[in-house]
């Protein structure tokens, strides 16, 4: 996932750089008048919109797992106005504290069987 995500990352960046003298120099040749430029342009963007369509849909189950636990987290917190923000212990646990306490619903002191 990393290999992809750098690919793409360093394919924008090569195509940023070769396509930005091209747009800056306005007088000289333009694209339609370079044919090997206009071929070779046109590879990089059909190479670029396949990376871009694999990498989609490569994402697309993650991203649909994400949506499922972020609604599941949303439905559990309600209003995260309710909390404080996260803080993480020295032995890594992390404590979500809610800014007022919760009222138990039964209020009764429960009685005890001996």
């Amino acid at each position: 996932m990393k290999q992809i995500v750098k690919t793409a990352v360093v394919t924008m960046v090569t195509v940023a750089c070769l396509s930005s003298p091209l747009l800056a120099e306005g007088e000289g040749e333009t694209l339609s008048d370079n044919p090997q430029l206009s071929e070779g342009t046109e590879l990089l963007n059909r190479g670029f919109k396949l990376l871009l369509e694999g990498l989609a849909n490569e994402v697309e189950p993650m991203a649909d797992k994400w949506a499922e636990g972020w609604a599941e987290l949303v439905k559990r917190f309600g209003d995260m106005n309710a909390y404080y923000p996260p803080e993480t212990l020295p032995n890594g646990d992390i404590i979500i504290r809610r800014r007022t306490p919760l009222v138990p619903e039964d209020e009764s002191p429960s009685e005890t069987e001996l």
